[in-house]
This record gives structure tokens, sequence and C-alpha cells, in this order.
């Protein structure tokens, strides 16, 4: 209910630009250039936990990029959804690309999920918002995708403000799992993971480790991602997609042009 509110609020209060504040237009050019102007590439976290896949992101999470993620996901600034979807949806294909083939099937979009006191505070799940946006954008493009939440926290977490890296690997180990049924949902195309944040990649490493961690039966011709045999244990992810990555400080991997190295805070 809360969010129905605020989008009937949307409709009928003065808009401003999400990133700057300019007056009469809810993300202006230089914004939604800074979000999505230039082509995503792949971050990792300094250090990287174990078990972490490949994450591309579509832009540093600074400035502009960082007040569009806060309005949409703190201040319920939901039109946002849309263009911050399509930021997402260029790293999804990013993050895809590689190892992708006709026969793999949809794209399968599986949100890191938010904790239910924080989707109630705000009144509405923020990543799974943009995830299925991004997924829109991505059929639009010809591109089949779809969202599958599967994932949902199994124990109580505290807040990851102000712990670091190593805090929150162990605030968040162990704290995910995979919905009963949710498995094979996830034989039917290539899995990604996607968040609209990631700086130590605790979360991105904790969904990595869940999804592994589910036992199939052997089905033949699965499209991707699982191991043979007549005991199939885990779904092999290997690839992830954020709209942003969030440093303390930010610099370009001079042995690669696609590799953006980041280090800082995360959710």
């Amino acid at each position: 209910m809360r969010g129905w509110w605020r989008e009937i609020a949307e409709l009928v209060l003065p808009v401003a630009c999400g990133g700057c504040g300019r007056p009469r237009t809810e993300l202006c050019a230089a914004c939604a250039d800074a979000l999505a102007g230039a082509p995503p590439r792949r971050v990792r976290p300094t250090p990287e936990p174990a078990g972490l896949p490949a994450v591309h992101a579509a832009a540093p999470y600074a400035d502009a990029v960082r007040e569009l993620l806060l309005a949409h996901k703190e201040r319920g600034a939901l039109t946002l959804a849309g263009p911050l979807g399509g930021a997402l949806a260029g790293a999804v294909e990013a993050a895809a690309r590689p190892g992708t083939a006709p026969g793999d099937g949809p794209l399968l979009l599986v949100p890191v999920p938010s904790s239910r006191r924080s989707v109630r505070a705000r009144g509405h799940d923020p990543t799974r918002r943009i995830a299925l946006a991004a997924a829109a954008r991505l059929r639009r493009a010809g591109r089949p995708a779809r969202v599958v939440p599967v994932l949902r926290q199994r124990r109580y977490v505290v807040d990851q403000a102000g712990l670091g890296a190593r805090g929150r690997l162990a605030n968040l180990s162990g704290a995910l799992e995979v919905v009963p049924g949710g498995a094979r949902l996830l034989t039917a195309g290539r899995v990604v993971l996607v968040d609209d944040l990631m700086t130590t990649g605790a979360s991105l490493a904790e969904a990595a480790r869940a999804i592994g961690a589910v036992r199939l039966p052997f089905i033949p011709g699965i499209p991707h991602g699982l191991p043979t045999g007549s005991a199939q244990h885990g779904i092999e992810q290997r690839v992830a997609a954020v709209i942003a990555s969030s440093p303390a400080s930010f610099e370009i991997n001079r042995n690669s042009l696609e590799t953006w190295i980041v280090a800082g805070g995360e959710r």
C-alpha cells in the first residue's frame, strides 16, 4: 500500500531529477549519461571474497549514480526503476556474454534478497523492482529474460552499515537459501545474480554459495551450468551484474581496460 501511495504522489507532486535535483525532469541527460553512458565493465572488490562470481557493473557508485540509487531505494522515487533497470540490463548482457550460446535458454535474473524488515520499512523491494525492469528491457531488445526470485534469508542478519569486509562476510555466511522448489527453476536458462550495488562482494558471494548448495536429480539436456552425473550438486554460478560498484577508492586496472578495481562497504 505504501508503494502505491508513492506512485500516486509522483503523478501530482513537482518532479525533480533524482540525481542532481534539476526541476521538471525525473532524470536529466547528464545524470542519465553518468548512469548508463559508458559500457559496463568487470569489477572486483579488494579483498575479493572466496566464491565471488565474475561481476559486471554499469557505473561507479558516486555522485549522481549514488543519488539515483538512494532516491529509488530510500526516498521512494519508484519511476527511476526504469532507467536503473536499463543500466542493470546492460550489465547483465555484459556478464552473460562469455560462454553464451543459442541453446542456453533465457537469462534468469536472480535478485539478492532484501530482508523483510527492509522491505517493510521502504514499502517496496528495490532490487526486485529494478530486476523486473531490467528483464523487461532485455525482452524488448530481443533477449529472452525473466526474474527468478528464488533466494531468501534463512536467518537473521544485522544491518551491514558500519561493518568491514570481514564483518560482512561473517554476518552473511550461510544466511541465504534457495526456496523449496526453486532449484528446478534455475535449470531453464543462464543464471545471472543481480543486485543494485556491490562493494565488498559479501552479498553476491553468499548468494552464489546458496545457489551452488542446492541438490538436483540428473536432468539430461539441461542448458547451462550443472555438472553431469546421477546426482547434481548445485548450479555452477559464475556471473553477476550490478548497477554500481561502491568504492572507497577507485582506479582502472592498467592490465585490462575492461576491469575496475574497487574497495569499500556494501549494502
